[in-house]
């Protein structure tokens, strides 16, 4: 017995010996300035590098150079949106209400594409910054906006990935949710990771710990850890994300198949800066490869500072941000900023936000007591839960998130809701999506609804009463480019009175010599 005992003793010894004592964050403030310049400045970089490729062909190329002579760097959504919120917290302090997010972004003019356009629309139509992000209002949630808007909340937050996290979750919530803010969380948690930590693998971990275990998103990153601990390539990390994910986030801006890159990116990059954003860009065909490529190397610019980029590519930035337009927005005010000043500016509210935040200061630096990762609540929203807010009577099943909205025009099929109209594509284009419910018909029932369809879209209306086909009729839009074509339907449902009886309205969309579409709901109602 006592042999055993001095057994364990000396293996606990050996493990604690083995295991890195974990220590307080100490940075000077020029070390912190210079490191979220890096930060900046490599998202920028890493942009200009992976523009080509953004929801297009991978590169196949070694990518070191420019593919054009830039004399400033130009303004762009993966760190417009950043600039702004930095202005907010300098205009309304560390306590910023999401709401006065959104009045920062109206301010601003920010939101150019994606579920960041359709966070500003929102806006512009009087909503509030806390329900712009929302499943109820915004399309999107589930792509990429806070993902890539991220990095400034590892930025402020260095060595505290709790902290990190818990803004991003926050912040994110104007132009994304769940899966779209777990995006944010995993972002600003490596950025902030990137302050404390010097081995990319072990960022990528304990970044991941920030996200729930039932998250599809952190599911996406444990694909990804796992198969990198087996020994897998790059490459059979990035294609097992792809076949994994991207089938079930077909849009090239999803978060969850494009977060999975990222990491793997980070994982293999080995903290080099072209190594990390050339695995970013040859990692899949039709990803979103620029916010990519930005979100990794912003991570190789907390770790290593200015030093760690490639000198040649930052001086061509020649300090400066420059531009008055994104996607035909007209920024208020045009910008033209230097990076280094957004960097002391960025520096002097993360120090704010750590003082805050339990870390100590002098007036030269400041020590960031060390934190274990805790994981957030999980954050779950199914294209099912949309009925909470279209008709709980009803049922969804085998709803897709579709293509749309993804950077490429003329992808079929979203599934979201806008008012009081419910917009469907099926997951599964051969069995067809179902709305369904059971009913208990009076002596003359009649289902009531008004289907759509867009101009040059089609698809096959189905209705089942209990096992009976009761209607058959295909739902095609109209021939102008915005005629979306509507019909009123009435289904006599009497054979069934007085027994109760299923329901199931299908969607169906493999129509020979159609181009499939959504299928448009309003008005689903049962009469007695």
């Amino acid at each position: 017995m006592f042999k055993v005992l001095m057994a364990l003793l000396v293996a606990a010894a050996s493990a604690n010996a083995a295991s890195p004592k974990a220590e307080s964050l100490r940075l000077t403030t020029a070390d912190y300035q210079d490191r979220v310049q890096a930060a900046w400045a490599a998202e920028i970089m890493a942009v200009l590098l992976a523009w080509p490729h953004e929801h297009k062909i991978s590169s196949r190329e070694w990518l070191s150079e420019y593919p054009k002579t830039y004399k400033v760097a130009p303004v762009d959504d993966d760190w417009y949106y950043e600039m702004v919120a930095l202005r907010g917290f300098e205009k309304y302090g560390l306590q910023m209400t999401l709401d006065q997010l959104g009045e920062q972004w109206k301010e601003n003019s920010a939101g150019s594409w994606g579920s960041s356009e359709q966070a500003r629309l929102l806006l512009a139509k009087g909503m509030k910054g806390s329900q712009t992000g929302s499943p109820r209002y915004n399309k999107l949630w589930f792509s990429i906006g806070p993902q890539f808007s991220a990095d400034l909340y590892g930025m402020i937050a260095p060595g505290n990935p709790n902290l990190a996290g818990r803004l991003a979750r926050e912040y994110g919530h104007l132009n994304g949710y769940a899966e779209g803010t777990d995006g944010a969380v995993f972002m600003a948690g490596m950025i902030s990771l990137g302050f404390r930590e010097s081995d990319p693998k072990k960022i990528v971990r304990e970044a991941a710990k920030l996200i729930h275990p039932d998250s599809p998103y952190r599911q996406c990153l444990d694909l990804v850890v796992s198969l990198a601990e087996q020994g897998k390539s790059a490459q059979e990390v990035f294609n097992a994300v792809e076949d994994r994910w991207h089938l079930e986030y077909p849009a090239t801006n999803n978060a969850v198949a494009n977060g999975g890159i990222v990491a793997a990116s980070v994982w293999f990059g080995e903290g080099d800066f072209l190594k990390t954003v050339n695995l970013a860009t040859h990692a899949a065909d039709f990803t979103d490869a620029d916010c990519n490529a930005a979100n990794a190397a912003t991570v190789i610019g907390t770790m290593h500072g200015l030093k760690g980029l490639p000198a040649g590519l930052l001086e061509q930035l020649h300090d400066r941000i420059v531009g008055s337009e994104m996607g035909g927005v007209k920024l208020t005010p045009p910008v033209d900023e230097r990076i280094s000043e957004l960097a002391r500016r960025t520096a002097k509210i993360g120090k704010q936000f750590a003082l805050a935040n339990g870390a100590k200061g002098t007036e030269g630096d400041f020590v960031v007591p060390y934190q274990e990762v805790r994981t957030q609540p999980a954050e779950i929203f199914k294209l099912a839960d949309l009925m909470q807010f279209w008709n709980p009577e009803w049922t969804l099943e085998r709803a897709g998130f579709g293509g749309a909205g993804g950077g490429m025009g003329g992808i079929r099929g979203i599934t979201y809701l806008n008012g009081d109209v419910l917009a469907t594509y099926p997951r599964d284009e051969v069995r067809g999506l179902v709305l369904s419910r059971k009913v208990n018909p009076g002596s003359t029932p009649k289902l009531h609804v008004e289907v759509g369809s867009d101009a040059g879209r089609a698809w096959q209306f189905q209705v089942y009463a209990a096992d009976t086909l009761v209607l058959n009729r295909t739902i095609e839009g109209g021939p102008d480019k915005e005629d979306r074509k509507w019909e009123s339907i009435d289904v006599d449902l009497k054979q069934f009175a007085g027994r109760e009886v299923d329901l199931r309205l299908l969607q169906r969309v493999l129509l020979p010599g159609k181009t499939a579409g959504n299928a448009y709901w309003r008005n689903l109602r049962v009469t007695p």
